[in-house]
């Protein structure tokens, strides 16, 4: 199942959208903001296809 989430990008502040699979529990990437292209680390969480938890943060 795949869910649009919006969030700011931590370097521009411009809100951007990604596509999340909720069918997978736990996911940790890396992609490159739409707006500035400054490389984002994404990590999230899913329940029964429910987001619980999204970080969008600076990759080091």
């Amino acid at each position: 199942m795949l869910e649009e989430h919006f969030f700011t990008c931590p370097y521009c502040w411009e809100q951007i959208s990604v596509l999340l699979d909720l069918s997978v529990e736990t996911q940790s990437y890396v992609e490159d903001c739409e707006v500035c292209c400054n490389p984002i680390s994404i990590s999230f969480e899913a329940s029964d296809a429910t987001l619980s938890s999204f970080s969008a943060d600076a990759a080091q």
